[in-house]
C-alpha cells in the first residue's frame, strides 16, 4: 500500500481527509461520555460524585495508553516518511508489546490503590463502595483498552483514519446501547447500577479491538507486526516521545485531584460541577483533538520527507479549525450553561454553581487552541519534551498557584477564573516554544 499521498496531496484536502474521520469519531466518543454520565446521574448524584472521584486515576491510565501510542504513531510516521519501512514495522511491534505490558501493570496497580485514593476525598462509605465497584470493573479491562489504543495509533500513522473511526464508533455505540440495559435492567438482565455502566464501557472497548483485529488480518497495511527482537535504542526513542505525551495527558488528573481538594472545602457540589465540566468539555476538546490527531502523522511524515513548507501549512490550518470548534463551544457555554447542567443534576445549588463555572471557564476556550495545536505538532515532530513544557504550564505551573490564590480572594469561583487566565499565559508560552523548536529542527 502506497502512503506517499501524505506528502503529495494538496494540504487542505489532505488534512480534511485525515481529520474528519477523527472528528466524527471524537464527536461520537464525546456523545458516549455525556450519555454515559446522564445514565449514571439517573442512579443518584452520589453515583456522579463517585465517577468524578475515580476520574483522575481513570484518566491517568488512559493517558498512558494514548501518550505511549503517540510515541508509536510518531515513530512509524517519521520512519515511513524517511522511506525506512523495516524500522517502521519494528517500531509498531515494540510499541504494541510494550502497550500490553503497560496494561497489565496499570490494571494491578490501579485496582490496588483505589480504596485508599477514594478515602482521601470522602469518608462516606457508600460513596467509597460505589467508586470501588465502578473502578474495579473498568480497570479489569485496562489491557483491552491499551491494545485498542495501540492499534488506533498504528492505523492512524499509516493514514487509515477510517478504520480508527469505525472501531471507535462501534465501541461507543455498543456502550451507549448497553448502558440502560445493564444499569437499569431489561428482561432477564438484572439492574446492575454503577457496575453496569463500568461493564458496558469494558465491552465497548473489547468490541473496538475486534474491529481492529478483523481489519488487520484481512487487509494490507504499510506496516505489519513482526517477531519481537531487542532494540534498546528504538525503545528509548518510543519512551522519549511517549513519556512526555503521557505526562501531558496525565497532568489533568493531577489538576483535578488538586482542584477537588480545593473545592471540597467549600461544598461537595463544586466537586460535582468540576466532574460535569470535564464530561462536557470533552464534547469540544475531543473533536478539536480530531484535527490534531489528523495533523500529527502528516507533520511527522512530511518532516521525515523534509517538506517543511507543508509542515507549516498543516499547523496553521489545524490551529484555525480547532479555534473554530472552540468558538462554537464558547457560545454554547455562555448561553446554555443552565440547560447543560440540568442534564446531569436537579440540585438547584449545583446547577447555579455550574452555570457560573461554565460561563467563566469558557472565556479561555478559543485561545486554548494555540497550546493544544502546538503540543500536537511538537509530538508529531518527535519533540515530546517541548510539548511537555506546554502541558506543565497549562496544568501545573500556572493554574495551580492561580487557583489557590484566587480561591482565597473569590471563593470557589476563583478556581474557574484560573482556567481562562492559564490559557492566555499558556498560549504565549506555546508560541515561543513551538517557534524555537521548529526553527531548531530546520
Amino acid at each position: 500500500m502506497n502512503e506517499t499521498f501524505m506528502k503529495e496531496k494538496p494540504v487542505l484536502p489532505l488534512l480534511l481527509s485525515m481529520a474528519l474521520p477523527n472528528v466524527l469519531s471524537m464527536l461520537v466518543n464525546s456523545l458516549y461520555n455525556i450519555v454515559d454520565s446522564l445514565f449514571v446521574a439517573r442512579i443518584s448524584e452520589d453515583a456522579m460524585t463517585a465517577l468524578s472521584l475515580v476520574f483522575p486515576i481513570q484518566n491517568f491510565s488512559n493517558a498512558i495508553a494514548i501518550g505511549f501510542g503517540i510515541g508509536i504513531n510518531a515513530m512509524i510516521a517519521l520512519y515511513l516518511g524517511a522511506g525506512d519501512r523495516e524500522k517502521a514495522e519494528t517500531a509498531a511491534t515494540h510499541g504494541f508489546v510494550l502497550s500490553l505490558v503497560h496494561g497489565v501493570v496499570m490494571m494491578v496497580v490501579s485496582i490496588a490503590i483505589m480504596p485508599g485514593f477514594l478515602r482521601r476525598f470522602t469518608q462516606d462509605e457508600a460513596l467509597i463502595a460505589a467508586g470501588i465497584t465502578y473502578s474495579t470493573i473498568v480497570f479489569l479491562f485496562l489491557v483491552v483498552n491499551m491494545v485498542s489504543l495501540a492499534f488506533e495509533k498504528i492505523f492512524q500513522a499509516v493514514g487509515r483514519m477510517k478504520v480508527s473511526m469505525v472501531a471507535l464508533i462501534t465501541g461507543c455505540v455498543c456502550n451507549i446501547l448497553l448502558d440502560p440495559v445493564l444499569i437499569f435492567g431489561l428482561g432477564p438482565v438484572p439492574a446492575m447500577g454503577i457496575a453496569g455502566a463500568a461493564l458496558a464501557t469494558g465491552i465497548g472497548q473489547a468490541l473496538s479491538v475486534v474491529v481492529y483485529l478483523v481489519v488487520y488480518l484481512r487487509t494490507e497495511l504499510p506496516v505489519r507486526l513482526r517477531r519481537l527482537r531487542p532494540d534498546a535504542a528504538l525503545d528509548g526513542r518510543l519512551y522519549a516521545i511517549g513519556i512526555p505525551a503521557i505526562l501531558n495527558l496525565a497532568l489533568p488528573s493531577l489538576l483535578v485531584t488538586f482542584l477537588n481538594g480545593l473545592l471540597a472545602a467549600f461544598s461537595q457540589s463544586y466537586v460535582v460541577v468540576l466532574g460535569i465540566y470535564y464530561k462536557l468539555q470533552t464534547f469540544l476538546y475531543l473533536p478539536a483533538n480530531g484535527f490534531v490527531q489528523g495533523m500529527r502523522p502528516l507533520i511527522g511524515y512530511n518532516y521525515g520527507a523534509r517538506e517543511h513548507a507543508r509542515v507549516k501549512k498543516l499547523f496553521q490550518l489545524t490551529l484555525l479549525m480547532s479555534a473554530a470548534i472552540m468558538a462554537a463551544g464558547t457560545v454554547i457555554c455562555q448561553f446554555a450553561s443552565g440547560q447543560l447542567m440540568e442534564l446531569f443534576t436537579q440540585n438547584p445549588e449545583t446547577i447555579a454553581a455550574g452555570q457560573t463555572a461554565l460561563r467563566i471557564i469558557s472565556i479561555g476556550f478559543v485561545i486554548s487552541a494555540v497550546s493544544t495545536t502546538a503540543s500536537g505538532a511538537l509530538e508529531g515532530l518527535g519533540k515530546g519534551a517541548e510539548s511537555l513544557v506546554i502541558a506543565l504550564c497549562r496544568y501545573v505551573i500556572f493554574i495551580m498557584p492561580l487557583a489557590a490564590l484566587l480561591c482565597n480572594w473569590l471563593g470557589a469561583d476563583g478556581a474557574w477564573h484560573a482556567f481562562w487566565l492559564t490559557e492566555v499565559l499558556a498560549a504565549v508560552v506555546s508560541g515561543i516554544v513551538y517557534r524555537r523548536a521548529v526553527t531548531h529542527k530546520k
